[in-house]
């Protein structure tokens, strides 16, 4: 399956947002993100593969903790901070200074938090919006919240999320924040009852493809894949013919 481009719609445009409309599940293939990205070399190589996301973790117990540059990367490709129960206005300041266009936050942050975030950020960039005027209006941010699951989640307690976040992201729950590159039972998420799309990650690797394509045919609300450790030769360094094998596969699915 091929991806469509994005659209947008006039009732989408909302002040300095302008929401992004995706084509129904089934009209486009899976989107890729991979994260854990770190060296600025290894960063090009990533993304002239030509990702849908690249993640940045911004966690300083994190081994993929990242306090470089990003070079410039396509349009196409969307720029992703990973944050641990950070203060708001640090993750503001980095959104900010490194241009992120998604956020994806892999601590205990509640709605109440999420609301917050979502304000600051607003009002952060109605100030550039008014500063620099001529540069017209800004794609609102994308939040995506991380959940931990083992053997068994009580998807209820995603309930009071659905209003404030773009999507979920089910990892597998362990001791390290920002990933643990093990996978978990997606058996599952046979149970989730919601329409709110989400990324699926937990050490999906190179052998993980025809798991991939059983869990599609359960219908869910799969958006895309999340990788990271299981495509590294050190962390932070990813191996770029086994991400350029990994997403020539995923084309078939």
């Amino acid at each position: 399956m091929k991806k469509q481009k994005i659209h947008i719609t006039k009732n989408q445009i909302d002040n300095n947002y302008v929401s992004p409309v995706f084509p129904p599940f089934g009209e486009r293939g899976l989107f890729l993100k991979v994260c854990g990205m770190k060296f600025t070399k290894n960063i090009q190589q990533v993304a002239a593969l030509q990702p849908d996301y690249l993640g940045f973790i911004f966690y300083g117990k994190s081994k993929r903790n990242f306090e470089g540059i990003i070079p410039e990367l396509p349009k196409n490709i969307k720029k992703t901070g990973v944050f641990v129960n950070e203060y708001i206005e640090i993750l503001v300041s980095l959104v900010e200074e490194y241009q992120l266009e998604a956020i994806q936050l892999h601590g205990e942050e509640s709605v109440e938090y999420i609301k917050e975030l979502k304000s600051q950020i607003e009002l952060s960039q109605e100030l550039y919006q008014n500063e620099n005027f001529k540069l017209g209006k800004k794609t609102a941010i994308e939040i995506i919240k991380v959940f931990g699951i083992k053997d068994h989640f009580d998807f209820e307690i995603l309930n009071s999320y659905l209003d404030d976040v773009d999507y979920f992201l089910f990892d597998t729950k362990g001791d390290e924040k920002g990933g643990n590159g093990i996978h978990f039972n997606w058996q599952i998420l046979k149970n989730y009852p919601f329409s709110k799309p989400f990324f699926l990650s937990g050490g999906i690797g190179l052998d993980d493809v025809e798991k991939v394509q059983e869990i599609l045919k359960h219908s869910l609300p799969i958006y895309g894949l999340d990788v990271n450790s299981k495509f590294e030769m050190e962390p932070g360094k990813k191996n770029i013919e086994a991400l350029k094998k990994f997403k020539n596969e995923l084309s078939n699915i």
